[in-house]
């Protein structure tokens, strides 16, 4: 238990580095020397960053709509041969809310026989508020693999369900309340190291970066620098500063996947439809994390335009 909580607070601490680093600014647009400056000009969408991805070569054809586009991302990387994609698709799948297409994706993912794939699917139910798959997390919790049992209890509180604990429980105690659960009996409960590496990855669940996925957990305990910029991403999206849309943009085009990642999530959270042009371009992201987030940050904030735009007037 110490060592998890050393470990979660040296993560902690290393959020505010972000603050010693800087974004680089979009490349400026040159101008024009014949075309007369305007009067005042009017707010725009933030700038795409510097190095987007270059998008699949192909026959020229009338584009589709962005929506059917990033639903064909989501299936593709849930359907894929490796593991790892089938993860990231299904873990993105947790920032579209109220969406059957959605949970149903992730609800298939819990029973999939890779367990990262479980525990991003169990990591997903919980982050859209899925109450009607509560009986699938439930039977979650009886997962041979601790690290995806875990991961269903938290989405159980996160849900408000008190079922959640028996888990807790049972790790602290070695058994649960009821007298059943397997979780005692696996090998990651007999091995203090691998106790310890269980207890590391579900930490990261309650600190900003947590929610980056199995892939970026891996990057964090390899002692990769990156998840402290990812860490500050996520905390800015609650950041209403005009500044740190465009700064959170920026870091979209940042070198590195993780940050890419988190930043393409922050500005998912912030729900704000005019930076779905930036968003569109990392739909064909060579990082599967970093394009299937694009695509459920599509997804997400083509709903919350929409629903602006059909939003009746009020009456006076």
């Amino acid at each position: 238990m110490s060592l998890l909580l050393k470990t979660s607070f040296v993560l902690i601490t290393c959020a505010p580095l972000l603050s010693q680093q800087t974004v680089s600014p979009p490349a400026e647009t040159q101008s024009n020397p014949q075309v007369k400056e305007q009067e005042a000009p009017q707010q725009t969408p933030p700038s795409a960053p510097q190095n987007p991805p270059k998008p699949e070569s192909g026959p020229s054809t009338t584009p589709r709509p962005l929506k059917d586009q990033a639903w064909e991302v989501l299936r593709s990387g849930a359907s894929a041969d490796k593991p790892a994609d089938r993860a990231a698709a299904v873990h993105a799948t947790g920032l579209i809310p109220n969406d059957p297409q959605a949970r149903k994706m992730a609800e298939t993912g819990i029973k999939d026989e890779a367990a990262e794939v479980r525990f991003a699917a169990a990591a997903a139910l919980g982050e859209m508020r899925a109450r009607q798959s509560i009986s699938k997390l439930k039977t979650a919790t009886e997962d041979k693999d601790p690290a995806v049992a875990l991961a269903a209890a938290h989405a159980l509180l996160l849900l408000n369900d008190d079922a959640g604990y028996e888990v807790y429980y049972e790790v602290l105690t070695g058994e649960r309340k009821t007298g059943k659960g397997l979780l005692a009996q696996a090998a990651e409960y007999k091995d203090p190291k691998k106790l310890a590496e269980v207890g590391f990855h579900e930490a990261l669940g309650f600190i900003p970066f947590g929610s980056l996925g199995w892939s970026a957990l891996k990057m964090v305990k390899k002692g990769d620098t990156s998840p402290a910029r990812a860490a500050a991403a996520t905390v800015l999206a609650k950041d209403r500063d005009p500044k740190t849309t465009e700064a959170l943009v920026n870091a979209v085009g940042d070198k590195n996947w993780v940050v890419r990642a988190a930043a393409l999530e922050a500005l998912a959270m912030r729900g704000n439809p005019a930076v779905l042009g930036t968003v569109d371009l990392y739909l064909s992201d060579e990082e599967g994390e970093v394009k299937y987030t694009a695509a459920a940050t599509a997804l997400r904030l083509i709903a919350i335009e929409r629903s602006k735009t059909t939003a009746k007037p009020k009456k006076n």
